[in-house]
């Protein structure tokens, strides 16, 4: 990326050095930059991209070996469908759907958890055919969420989507839908919570038990305790086999759903599971290879972790890096 020197007077740099690994310890956070008003850090494409109050920051490499902070102007506005929800994103999938959002603002479950009262009666997806296809739910349920996500999780070769489903005297539940004969259907589903008005957050999909089978990973009730929870998909059910508590991946009222990442840390060919714990100021990283929980390292951090969870190759060494943001408007990075 060119910078102009204007611009390049506007950048918050810092030359990273002794990034390496202590004997059981986490990597050693890097502070990228601080701006005002962050509000979540995010890819755009292969770009990282933070979002403050003010405006929008790239993370640029320089060619002095520096990071930066570098503002960039305004994007231009891109077409949303005209019933998707407030907050909520448009996710491309890689297989048989070409896009899928939630859709039919609702207030019919009085929560407000993610921000507002506005919950989705719908899910709509973009076939690679070009098709709308859409899942309506009944008036005793919503989609309380704000982000599809997208991965093929039987290993059929078409995407599966997974949300979360709130049922008006039971609460949350994990849901997964794919295109079955030409339409979208539930393919499988958790049970849900058992109380009304509790929710869950999922973490991510990966192989975590390293069986070479994908599996869901969510936290359950992230303000209450924060149970990290993981299912597998058995027929037409969600089956948890594994529980951990003590996590927290969402701040009551916040629209930032991705404070949680996944990916394989530690080389053994199962994914693993970076999140913060229920105080959101020390970030975890956890593994299951084996089938038993244990945490790999942890992060303290001086403040609370406000931003996704990003995973992207920024210092251009090859490797993916770990980038996240503190309630004081700094960008970490763990370089790896």
């Amino acid at each position: 990326m060119c910078l102009r020197a204007p611009v390049a007077a506007l950048i918050i740099a810092l030359i990273l050095h002794g990034s390496t690994f202590a004997a059981g310890a986490g990597p050693q956070p890097v502070e990228v930059g601080r701006v005002p008003g962050l509000q979540d850090i995010l890819l755009r494409g292969s770009a990282v991209l933070v979002r403050a109050a003010a405006g929008d920051y790239e993370i640029v490499a320089l060619p002095d070996g520096k990071l930066a902070l570098a503002p960039i102007p305004p994007a231009k506005q891109i077409p949303v469908p005209s019933d998707i929800i407030p907050h909520a994103a448009i996710v491309p999938g890689a297989l048989d759907i070409k896009a899928a959002w939630l859709a039919g603002p609702t207030g019919r479950y009085e929560h407000g958890v993610l921000g507002d009262a506005i919950e989705a009666a719908a899910l709509k997806v973009e076939t690679g055919t070009g098709k709308i296809l859409s899942y309506q739910l009944p008036p005793y349920a919503v989609f309380e969420d704000l982000t599809p996500r997208l991965a093929d999780l039987d290993g059929d070769g078409r995407d599966e989507i997974v949300v979360v489903r709130s049922y008006e005297g039971t609460g949350a539940a994990v849901a997964v839908l794919g295109i079955r004969d030409d339409r979208l259907d539930l393919v499988a589903e958790s049970p849900a919570i058992g109380q009304a008005r509790r929710w869950l957050n999922p973490v991510g999909i990966g192989d975590f038990d390293g069986d070479g089978r994908k599996e869901i990973a969510v936290v359950q009730t992230p303000h209450i305790g924060g149970v990290l929870m993981l299912y597998r998909i058995d027929g037409n059910r969600l089956v948890e086999f594994a529980r951990k508590a003590g996590y927290s991946t969402h701040a009551i009222g916040s629209t930032v759903l991705g404070m949680a990442a996944v990916l394989d840390l530690d080389g053994d060919g199962a994914d693993d599971i970076l999140l913060p714990d229920q105080t959101r100021r020390e970030l975890f990283a956890i593994g299951y290879a084996g089938g038993t929980f244990r945490v790999l390292w942890t992060v303290p951090n001086r403040e609370q972790i406000v931003t996704s969870v990003v995973i992207a190759d920024v210092d251009g060494n090859g490797v993916p890096d770990i980038l996240y943001g503190l309630g004081d408007g700094s960008v970490r990075m763990l370089p790896r």
